[in-house]
Formats: C-alpha cells, structure tokens, sequence
C-alpha cells in the first residue's frame, strides 16, 4: 500500500459547481492526501460562464475539458465526468479520487468509486446535499480554505461537536479510558466526513481538543529523543 502523501490521486473539478477563486488552496488541500496526478476541469468553456476558471487553468496545469451544452437543461458536463471517472478507475493506475463539485449529482459516483476500494475525497461549498458528503471519505467545505477564514456559519451552524467527540472517544478507549487522537480523529471522519477542526475555528484537532471542557488531554513522548508527542484524549 502506498503511504497516504505519495497516493496517486485523480483532481476532477465540475466547473459549472466549483469556484475558482479557491483552486491554489484547494490543490494544497489535496496535496495532504496524496498527489494529483490528474487534474480536469469540465464544462462548455466556448461560453463566458467559466471566465473564472480560464484564468486559473493553464497556470494550475488543470486540463480543460470541453463539453458542449447540447440541450438546455441538461447538464452534459456531469455525464462527461463521470464518463471519465469510470475510465480512471478501470485503468487502475489511482489510488483516489477528487470530486470537486457542490452537486449531489456525484452521489452515486463516490458510492461507487468506493466500492471498488479507492478513497474519495469530496471538496464543495456548505450547500452540498448531505448525501454527496457522505458519500465521500472526506469532504471539505471549500469557505475553510479561504485564507483566515471564519468558522462557517448558516442558519443550522456546524454539526453539534460535543456528540461526535464523545462517540468517538468511547469507541477507541482503552480499558483506561485514554483514547489515541489519531483514533479519535479517524473514527469520527468516518461517522461524519465533512467533520473537520477548521469548522470550528482551530487549525488542528489537537487545538480543538484541548478547548473541550468535558474531555482530558495528555501527551506521551514518543521515547526517541526527539520532541515529538503522542496525544490522548478521555472523558472526564
């Protein structure tokens, strides 16, 4: 298995859904999760809807992909996506994929991109339906990416913290009751995928953690002499 930062990782980006105005931040996003191999953008670029993303495409070596509007009201562009998703995965040269799009159109592609044993990571803004963000392994609200961005905010606000810390922290203690952040963190991505500290305001978990009156932090030196720690987390 290839380690998380070397995973070779398909970047396709529905134009007509995505802003262009984030592409520098969310490609550094990306390269947390592995390498982007591939990067497209799809859409009718004969048209002055995408003036946005055609500044950003060559300088990014974002591959346009022309895909002309044959019939109003339909959208072709997302055929052509996935058309090309299927191709990718058949080809068997990725370990995942990047679905960049705000539209659950996408829903049943992840699904399936999953089934077959490859990670997907969804980037969309907060109105994304709920089921193209669980549908993902990962998704992350594009507002957080924009340079000191404000934890997001609508009318619901972000999904209730304290319920997912404690679910998490219960299924992945010890018989002491310490629980690994790293198995915290993991196992609540995977009950809530667009989870992320940045929603909250804090760059890392570890931040967000020790803001959290009900839980106890510590931290174990990792014994090789270096000052590098592991973190545990328990309810108090």
């Amino acid at each position: 298995m290839a380690s998380p930062n070397s995973d070779k990782l398909a970047v396709l980006i529905d134009a007509d859904n995505a802003q262009a105005s984030v592409i520098h931040e969310l490609l550094a996003e990306v390269s947390r999760y592995g390498t982007a191999s591939v990067k497209r953008a799809y859409g009718d670029w004969t048209t002055t809807n995408l003036k946005g993303w055609k500044d950003v495409l060559h300088k990014m070596a974002i591959q346009p992909m022309q895909q002309f509007s044959y019939t109003t009201g339909k959208n072709s562009t997302d055929a052509s996506l996935i058309i090309d998703a299927m191709d990718l995965l058949h080809a068997g040269d990725l370990h995942g994929f990047c679905l960049v799009s705000s539209d659950s159109d996408f829903t049943r592609l992840a699904t399936r991109i999953r089934e077959a044993g490859l990670a997907v990571y969804g980037f969309g803004e907060k109105k994304t339906p709920q089921p193209f963000v669980a549908a993902c392994d990962k998704f992350i609200y594009t507002e957080i990416l924009r340079p000191q961005q404000a934890p997001i905010q609508d009318d619901a606000g972000p999904e209730p913290l304290e319920p997912m810390i404690r679910a998490a922290v219960t299924a992945t203690a010890r018989d002491n009751g310490w629980a690994a952040l790293a198995g915290v963190g993991s196992m609540i991505v995977k009950n809530s995928p667009a989870f992320d500290p940045r929603n909250y305001g804090c760059q890392k978990l570890g931040e967000l953690v020790r803001k959290q009156p009900y839980l106890e932090v510590k931290e174990v030196s990792l014994g090789d002499g270096s000052a590098n720690v592991h973190l545990y987390v328990r309810l108090k």
